[in-house]
């Protein structure tokens, strides 16, 4: 589609969509037997959320699916990734509850009438809160009752659904959850945080081989990764060192281990004073982490620069757990309301590098987008810098693909306005825009460029 104004046509079958999350939009958080997640815990201490928001009523998509099924085809959208709430369909991590699967269920038919593909992931950082109080992520027992987790939703919806994502950016899980605080469930251990992030990739792995086990080989299997890609303004070894630090913890920690190569030595290094992630390795857990991927489902939003400290021990102010030698900067330029650089170059960048360190594994684009502040006019959403933020992103990406990045498919993030974690509801990503009082949904300019885009199958 060289034509009708596309000067920048995508390749054919390319995956267009938008996705979401659980906890972020389904609100009913007590409906139909659901049992409490750790992010219901969080949301309900006092300070943890910026506005002491909660994920109740979110955007009441629990009882508006329908609806905002139909902005889906409204809006030309294809593909649908969205999460399973754990503790929706088990509420205490162990025991199944009808009504909760039924939902999903439901949802998944909807879709599919709709000739909308559905993208399920099993994990988006809301664990039932039962099990966190058992030790939660940093607990050995969690990656089995995951698996257990992923047969049980497949069992019901594995007739019709193919496409399927484990875990969704355990990087924020681990590192945020229990490393900084930031996030459910709100513990501050780096030591813990490296344990619980070996456990999501073994449960990763475990879930992996149900899904194939209960589905064979027509499974699509992924896990997303959210990366960070290293900038620095000296080239030089110290600052080498600076960007080596950062990109091993945060970028490769995850995503070595599941290409069969396990965790990089410099890394155990970095780390080794934190004496907890070597010992929580066990015979056995690194071919199971290593499953064969058939999809890397890749997160963007920005990238992170940084800085080599004078003193080598010095603890870094970077969020990460047990850093030292090493500073993060802030962000240049044009930012997002959420204060997050924009840099479409280190998309390309980052495509182009996972082209060569991970040789023949094909790339979807699980999430990108930006917060902005939206301008509501007679009925009207105006959201012009979403849609310049999307228009050179997706102009990144078709850069990476000309580049021989093997990237399939967009999904953009997000469908709905929602509630944006310890954000609360004061940041907007949607492609619609939602009025939290009165659950009204209005499609953005962003939607409607989106729309075309897809449309065309091209910028």
């Amino acid at each position: 589609m060289t034509g009708h104004g596309v000067t920048r046509a995508f390749p054919a079958g390319f995956r267009w969509g938008t996705a979401t999350a659980a906890y972020q939009i389904e609100g009913s958080t007590t409906a139909d037997g659901r049992g409490p997640s750790i992010w219901d815990t969080f949301t309900a201490r006092p300070g943890r959320v910026l506005d002491g928001a909660t994920g109740e009523p979110a955007c009441d998509h629990y009882r508006r699916y329908e609806q905002d099924i139909g902005l889906l085809t409204e809006l030309g959208l294809p593909y649908y990734r969205f999460s399973i709430a754990w503790s929706r369909i088990m509420p205490d991590g162990r025991t199944i509850e009808p009504r909760g699967l039924a939902f999903y269920d439901h949802l998944v038919d909807t879709l599919l009438e709709r000739g909308i593909t559905p993208m399920v992931t099993l994990y988006h950082w809301d664990l039932p809160q039962a099990l966190q109080d058992e030790g939660g992520w940093p607990h050995r027992d969690l990656p089995v009752l995951f698996a257990d987790y992923a047969r049980t939703v497949h069992k019901v919806l594995g007739d019709r659904v193919r496409r399927w994502t484990t875990i969704n950016e355990p990087f924020c899980s681990a590192f945020i959850g229990y490393g900084n605080g930031d996030h459910a469930p709100g513990i501050r251990d780096a030591g813990a945080a490296l344990v619980a992030a070996h456990h999501l990739l073994l449960a990763h792995g475990q879930a992996a081989q149900a899904l194939r086990a209960d589905g064979g080989d027509e499974q699509e299997v992924s896990i997303v990764l959210n990366f960070a890609p290293v900038l620095t303004d000296v080239d030089d070894a110290a600052h080498r060192e600076a960007a080596r630090k950062f990109d091993f913890l945060h970028n490769r920690f995850f995503l070595d281990p599941l290409l069969g190569r396990g965790y990089p030595p410099g890394l155990l290094a970095d780390l080794a004073h934190l004496g907890t992630l070597e010992p929580a390795i066990a015979d056995g857990d690194l071919e199971i982490i290593a499953q064969p991927l058939d999809v890397l489902g890749v997160n963007y939003y920005a990238p992170v620069r940084v800085v080599p400290l004078d003193d080598p021990e010095a603890v870094s102010n970077c969020p990460l757990p047990g850093l030292r030698g090493m500073d993060v900067r802030p962000p240049r330029g044009e930012l997002t309301s959420l204060g997050w650089e924009q840099r479409p170059e280190s998309f390309t960048e980052l495509l182009l590098w996972l082209r060569d360190h991970c040789p023949g594994l094909p790339l979807v684009i699980a999430e990108n987008g930006a917060a902005f502040e939206d301008e509501v006019v007679d009925g009207r959403v105006h959201d012009a810098k979403r849609v310049r933020y999307f228009a050179g992103h997706l102009a990144a990406v078709h850069d990476a693909i000309e580049g021989g990045a093997d990237v399939r498919g967009y999904l953009a993030w997000s469908l709905l306005d929602n509630f944006e974690w310890a954000m609360g509801y004061t940041q907007r990503f949607g492609l619609v825009h939602v009025d939290f009082a009165t659950q009204e949904r209005v499609v953005k300019d962003s939607g409607r460029f989106f729309a075309e885009v897809v449309a065309r199958n091209g910028l």
